[in-house]
């Protein structure tokens, strides 16, 4: 009894470290010898190939359709005693090793240990629970707004799972400066990338690196010293720095009231109006403040309130004069319930 117990642990031990090829090789030699079987007990009508394979995964398996069996007393034995016990132990196996991979796979996705095949993406750089929570919301809110619907990747140190499996990437790193961790996050292909950490050096040396890395992204650092704001833009001006607005909304609030309610609602995209922005293209021709205003509150009930030029950098003209000119490749800002696509931007100087 004692040896019984021994074997038996070691074919549980065995089977369960069995590798890929080992399975295959188990699989290939019952094929073979279940048809060599069936060859010697004369079983003819099952010897062909193609009804021979059909045949012993429907059996083997178990399924059991009876569309064909075995005829002979001697094939009828081997089935039984031969053919269908093996055929369910390694069908078990063959299963179980498939939902363990599926489930090992799955895992990784979820604690983000997997490389991730994006681009053109918006790359989050950081974890701050209830405030990423918040901006993954919106993110995923926003992007269903606009034609290119652009995949989101959240990318952290912490050792969290994946917060939004169903509608975002995830990607978990020992370093936000180390090439090969950043390479799982495509961090060379994303078209934005934002940077929200809790503490500002690593934002800061987050920023520089994403910089060196990838400089054609348009980048947004997220600051609580906003002495680090200057410092920053002194070797990244391309970086666009949002510092802590907290206090200035106290303060705005107190001489005029309902201002931090009316920057929310221009923030948040679920409610009210809210804040958008569009390049003006190529074929654009150049138009006035005065006919952009007129004309998208006429056209589409949006209200344009200001627009920035490449080439002034972290610049935005709020509240321009009527006569000022708009040029291809301006950005211009508005408020709308609505993201607006497909501006006819020609009609709106009629």
């Amino acid at each position: 009894m004692l040896h019984w117990v021994k074997l038996k642990k070691l074919c549980v031990k065995y089977f369960s470290e069995m590798r890929w090829y080992t399975l295959l090789l188990a699989l290939a030699f019952y094929s073979i010898s279940s048809w060599l079987l069936l060859f010697l007990a004369e079983e003819k009508a099952l010897l062909n190939i193609s009804d021979y394979i059909y045949w012993l995964i429907v059996t083997g398996s178990t399924v059991g359709y009876g569309d064909m069996s075995p005829s002979t007393p001697a094939g009828k034995l081997i089935v039984a005693l031969y053919i269908i016990p093996l055929g369910l132990s390694i069908f078990a196996l063959v299963i179980g090793r498939v939902a363990s991979w599926v489930s090992y796979q799955w895992r990784r996705g979820a604690r983000g240990l997997k490389p991730l095949n994006v681009s053109n993406h918006i790359l989050i750089i950081g974890w701050n629970e209830k405030r990423t929570h918040q901006l993954l919301k919106l993110l995923i809110k926003e992007k269903l707004d606009t034609p290119e619907n652009p995949d989101i990747v959240l990318c952290v140190k912490a050792d969290i799972e994946n917060p939004r499996p169903s509608d975002i990437d995830f990607v978990r790193v020992g370093s936000f400066n180390h090439d090969e961790d950043m390479d799982r996050a495509c961090i060379e292909s994303a078209s934005t990338i934002l940077i929200d950490n809790p503490y500002d050096d690593i934002t800061l040396t987050t920023a520089l690196y994403c910089s060196k890395r990838n400089p054609k992204a348009h980048k947004v650092a997220y600051f609580e010293d906003e002495t680090l704001v200057g410092l920053l833009q002194q070797h990244c001006p391309e970086v666009e720095c949002t510092p802590s607005v907290a206090v200035e909304m106290l303060a705005k609030s107190a001489f005029d009231p309902g201002s931090s309610l009316l920057h929310h609602d221009l923030l948040d995209v679920e409610e009210g109006q809210a804040q958008f922005s569009v390049d003006l293209p190529a074929s654009a021709q150049e138009l006035t403040v005065e006919h952009l205003f007129m004309g998208m509150k006429k056209q589409y009930n949006a209200t344009f309130i200001g627009y920035s030029a490449p080439e002034y950098a972290n610049k935005i003209s709020v509240n321009p004069d009527f006569a000022d000119i708009v040029k291809a490749g301006n950005k211009v800002f508005y408020i709308a319930e609505h993201r607006i696509n497909n501006i006819d931007w020609n009609s709106l100087s009629l």
